[in-house]
């Protein structure tokens, strides 16, 4: 017995050798990467491996690790090049083009981390990991749970749920009283296990339920993980698989990697068929099949968390507002990804007896685009009823509300007088079994001007705030090519004006200059908007504390 004992102990100290003995080569020069982005591979013969990892250095203003997710389901080569991106690796778990890990913006929650996993016929609760970066671009990875779709719901814990391999009885889940509410997330991306925490190696996979789930602990697979090391920088890292070039890893050995890299935590993503590195339109690494994901994890510049599917909006009416009136059987969905913080309604498709009336609080005749937001899923309504009424009229808009899930989907443009319904959702589907009410966005025609396309671009410009992010001060710029009278307005995601900087001020021509702080309001994204009698322009600002 001590013979076999003492076989056991040499393999698992050898492993731990082959982790450590990686001799790293920088590769940066065959991408056209910034300066604060590094690539280095490594290989091995005995086990067979090739590994690759991205080094980012988070400490430069201009880049930023984000994730994106998509319906339309893609290789990561492919999502790269459709997002922009200088470079990415694949995210976290899920079905089709469901993700099953959380994906957060810096306005919405994307996708959930699952809250439960499916066991021998039994539902056992779960907290599982987030990697994600805070409102000043400190990167942590936790375990969270989602009480709630929207970003006031996440909570994160000091650990997870305490499971053995094959527990064969589930816990109690978890109670928001025993974490810590985050509230100054800025973006993430979910996964599990956790690897390594507070420094030390910690793989947290029995606790997080992942036995049963297809991710195997110590055998040999494709592997994506990210971590951070003390100095701000991101390691993102992919181990080729189920290939003679390369047998792949196992989470304990993917972990002592890490560790040998400098990470001070670090999470698993997706792996198998899934590992994926790779800049736009080219792999990185050599993927064991060319699998489409719905999620990325992204190196990209640091002004794409503002162009994300943010709107700039004059109004927005949500489900919970005084202006919706739910009419007949209504509930809420489960699923994640509602606009704001109360849950998308869902009604069984019917007869047209069950409706959502949104009504524009309105004093004069304006003319609008509209969008929708709503919740996707395979069992919804293909052609669920948006009547529109307006100034001349109704039109009837069926949308396919099994996809284009969390995003702003535009309905067309109208104009509208005060008093009246505006846009009615209704039950009245015929494809699918549940139509969804969720938020309508109204955007005013006539003052959404793109100061770059505008015919009235002469008039004035609006340069970019500085510093953004800021915290809590920053300064807004604009040049004026004649003398004006001039409006500057701080307004909320929302919508609503939060802050008058200048109410008809007469300005000369040439560059000025105003500040603008912040204090007194949360962290977020606003929007600031120059005016003038003949156009206006908004740009976008992050507030973080």
């Amino acid at each position: 017995m001590k013979k076999r004992y003492l076989w056991l102990y040499l393999i698992f100290t050898c492993s731990l050798l082959f982790s450590q003995s990686l001799e790293w080569t920088e590769v940066t020069d065959q991408y056209d990467f910034p300066s604060s982005v590094k690539l280095y591979k490594a290989n091995r013969n005995q086990p067979a491996l090739e590994i690759y990892y991205l080094d980012v250095d988070l400490n430069d203003e201009n880049i930023v690790v984000r994730p994106y997710i998509t319906d339309n389901t893609a290789t990561v080569k492919n999502l790269a090049e459709r997002f922009e991106t200088y470079a990415a690796i694949n995210g976290g778990f899920f079905g089709g083009s469901v993700s099953y890990s959380a994906v957060i913006y810096p306005e919405s929650v994307k996708a959930q981390n699952v809250g439960s996993v499916t066991r021998s016929g039994k539902s056992y609760p779960v907290i599982r990991s987030l990697f994600s970066l805070s409102n000043d671009f400190s990167p942590e990875v936790d375990w969270i749970y989602h009480f709630s779709g929207g970003r006031n719901g996440i909570y994160s814990f000091n650990a997870p749920l305490d499971y053995a391999y094959n527990d064969s009885e589930p816990l109690s889940a978890p109670q928001s009283a025993d974490g810590n509410q985050i509230t100054d997330l800025l973006t993430g991306i979910g996964g599990g296990p956790t690897l390594i925490k507070n420094g030390q190696k910690n793989v947290t996979y029995n606790e997080e339920v992942m036995w049963g789930s297809g991710v195997g602990l110590d055998n040999n697979d494709p592997r994506t993980a990210v971590g951070y090391t003390e100095n701000n920088h991101i390691i993102m890292i992919t181990a080729d698989g189920r290939q003679t070039i390369s047998e792949g890893v196992g989470l304990n050995e993917l972990a002592d990697i890490m560790l040998d890299l400098g990470c001070v935590e670090a999470m698993n993503l997706d792996g198998g068929g899934s590992t994926q590195m790779a800049v736009p339109g080219e792999f990185i690494n050599s993927p064991s099949e060319n699998r489409a994901v719905p999620t990325i994890l992204a190196v990209t510049h640091r002004d794409s968390l503002f162009d994300s599917d943010t709107l700039v909006y004059d109004q927005v009416i949500d489900t919970e507002d005084e202006q919706c009136k739910l009419v007949g059987d209504w509930f809420p969905t489960a699923n994640a990804g509602y606009w704001g913080e109360s849950a998308s309604q869902l009604s069984q498709i019917g007869s047209g007896q069950d409706v959502a009336r949104y009504n524009l609080d309105l004093d004069h005749k304006k003319a609008y685009k509209i969008y929708g937001w709503w919740v996707a899923s395979s069992n919804r309504c293909k052609d669920t009823p948006y009547v529109i009424i307006y100034d001349q009229g109704r039109d009837t808009i069926r949308v396919d509300q099994t996809v284009n899930h969390a995003t702003w989907n535009y309905l067309g443009e109208y104009t509208f007088s005060p008093g009246r319904d505006t846009v009615i959702i209704s039950d009245a589907g015929t494809q699918g079994e549940y139509a969804v009410a969720d938020a309508i966005a109204f955007q005013t025609v006539e003052t959404q001007i793109d100061e770059y396309k505008t015919p009235n671009r002469k008039l004035f410009s609006l340069v970019k705030n500085y510093p953004n992010p800021f915290n809590a001060s920053t300064k807004i710029e604009f040049k004026l090519n004649k003398s004006s009278r001039i409006n500057l307005s701080v307004y909320n995601i929302n919508g609503r004006e939060v802050k008058e900087i200048l109410a008809n001020s007469f300005y000369s021509a040439g560059y000025h200059t105003v500040n603008f702080n912040g204090k007194g309001l949360s962290s977020g994204l606003y929007f600031y908007e120059l005016s003038t009698l003949e156009t206006k322009i908004r740009r976008k600002m992050l507030l973080i504390k």
